[in-house]
Parts: structure tokens; C-alpha cells; sequence
């Protein structure tokens, strides 16, 4: 789906390819379409802020302000990856994945 298969190269974290190379869809259904990307972007940011607040406040047993700066070091370190779920996520909301039979 991505130019780059690295989500940490940042100069390319938004190129996509104009068509999936197995099935001949267009992935920009229509102008801006991945917007509505952001509201899947947030759902799993607070998703995995949570998760970080679990395991570094409830289990580790750090300090607010330590659980404060690691759940921010760690949105930020995987907001690539993030960034990439949250496409693939919504794309799939309005197109069906077909698997080919050609295994």
C-alpha cells in the first residue's frame, strides 16, 4: 500500500501507491478521503496511551509525571506505525478484502 515499506522514513510516511497491485483499487476513493483516518488515529492513540499508563503507573510504579513522559515518548516513537494502521483500518471499513485464490 506504502512507497516506503519503512514507516520511520519520514520523508515518505504518506506516499502511496495510486493502485493495489494485486486488485487494481484506487486507495484515494475520493479527494481527502484518509481524514477520516484521524478519528481511527485517535481510538488507538488512546488505546495505547492507556496501555502505557497500565503498565507504567499500575505495574512499574512510576511517578505521574514519569508515566506522563513515558506515555508521550512512546505516542511519539510509534506514530508512524500508528499513522499506518489507522489508513489501513479505515480503508477497510468501506472496501472488502478478497483474498486471491491463487495460493
Amino acid at each position: 500500500m506504502y512507497l516506503e515499506k519503512n514507516p520511520y522514513k519520514v520523508s515518505a510516511i504518506f506516499k502511496m501507491h495510486e493502485r493495489c497491485g494485486s486488485c487494481g483499487l484506487i486507495y484515494k476513493i475520493e479527494p481527502s478521503f484518509f481524514f477520516g483516518a484521524m478519528y481511527v488515529s485517535y481510538a488507538l492513540g488512546v488505546a495505547v496511551a492507556t496501555a502505557f499508563f497500565i503498565l507504567s503507573y499500575l505495574i512499574a510504579g512510576f511517578n505521574l509525571l514519569e508515566t506522563f513522559l513515558v506515555i508521550i515518548v512512546g505516542l511519539f516513537l510509534i506514530l508512524p506505525l500508528l499513522m499506518r494502521y489507522s489508513r489501513n483500518i479505515w480503508i477497510n471499513f468501506f472496501v472488502d478484502y478478497k483474498a486471491s485464490d491463487s495460493q
